[in-house]
């Protein structure tokens, strides 16, 4: 386990599937965590559980898309734990849809939250990491990034959102580095989420997408988050601008 001990973290998108598990992984690991999503009541949830296993945490309401959330959570999370150290930029969705159904509204859904909610999120807690001395901020895309990713069908919306939270990455990581902020970026493959749904309830399309991984089988949320928790700790220190895909060799296949 990567110490992250008196550390605090905030963590979007955290009230399940991964971001859930990203909470109790970085408090497990010592840190102080802010779990936030737009359903309250499951946040605190998560921070009983947090709770339960000896870490400190707290539950806020974020609406990602919202500026005003944003700078509110931020500054409480900062009253409540003396500072911000870590930002896990989480918060996503996925709807599936062809290309030629998508509809102007559900395009700006997906690239508000998936995209837009990440480089607002990063913007504030970069200003209070710059005011400390520092920081590390890890944005989660996914395989479907095309570029040097996968081009899925039927969420090119959403292909195009983490395709920009790949650029993103880079981009505030080259601008950040003179602050000591590192910025890195998880690419997660087929992780057994609630966002998998979907694709697992087409059985065919399901068992052809898993003949393509080397390692046969989906991932799991831990595995996701004990990558996460090493490049938020001090020992990734030298990492900055990376996309780390971590997909059971979906990619190399």
């Amino acid at each position: 386990m990567f110490s992250l001990k008196n550390k605090v973290a905030l963590i979007t998108g955290a009230r399940q599937g991964m971001g859930k598990t990203h909470a109790l992984v970085l408090a497990r690991a010592g840190a102080k965590v802010a779990v936030t999503d737009i359903d309250l009541n499951d946040c605190q949830k998560v921070v009983k559980e947090i709770e339960k296993q000896g870490g400190k945490a707290l539950a806020l309401k974020l609406d990602v898309t919202k500026k005003e959330e944003v700078d509110a959570v931020v500054k409480e999370t900062v009253e409540k734990f003396g500072g911000l150290d870590i930002l896990v930029n989480n918060a996503g969705i996925a709807e599936f849809k062809p290309f030629l159904e998508i509809t102007e509204q559900e395009w700006d859904k997906t690239l508000d939250i998936n995209l837009k909610g990440q480089f607002l999120c990063a913007q504030v807690a970069a200003s209070q990491m710059k005011k400390q001395g520092g920081g590390v901020i890890v944005n989660i895309a996914s395989v479907a990034m095309g570029q040097q990713g996968i081009g899925f069908p039927n969420i090119a919306h959403y292909c195009a959102s983490k395709g920009g939270i790949a650029a993103l990455t880079e981009a505030l990581a080259v601008e950040l580095a003179q602050f000591n902020i590192r910025v890195n970026c998880v690419a997660p493959g087929l992780i057994e989420t609630p966002m998998i749904e979907t694709v697992k309830s087409d059985a065919k399309t399901f068992e052809a997408m898993l003949a393509q991984l080397p390692l046969h089988r989906v991932g799991k949320p831990e595995e996701v988050s004990e990558l996460v928790a090493f490049l938020a700790s001090e020992n990734s220190s030298y990492m900055t601008g990376s996309v780390v895909v971590i997909d059971g060799g979906w990619l190399a296949a």
